[in-house]
């Protein structure tokens, strides 16, 4: 894998984790009693948007880890990818 794949990769994964995250934990205002005037009242009452920047930093590390550890240890190759679904 090269520097500007990897790169790809992890902020790929950066943000499908991100907004993967973002309905965990979500309060509208409607659920808090108070909308703010010119909102939809499922808006976010308190997004927290550092924490969820770290949880998807966590998470994205996680499984960019696996993916790496399995590129690099040859178990799945290109030429795997290749003979996918040919048979013969």
């Amino acid at each position: 894998m090269s520097l500007t794949g990897g790169l790809v990769l992890y902020a790929t994964l950066w943000f499908l984790s991100l907004f993967l995250l973002i309905p965990f934990g979500h309060r509208s205002q409607a659920d808090a009693g108070r909308v703010v005037p010119g909102t939809p009242e499922g808006a976010p009452h308190d997004l927290r948007v550092g924490r969820l920047a770290v949880m998807a930093t966590l998470l994205s590390l996680a499984i960019f880890g696996l993916i790496v550890a399995v590129i690099w240890s040859g178990w799945i190759t290109r030429d795997h990818i290749m003979q996918f679904g040919h048979r013969g």
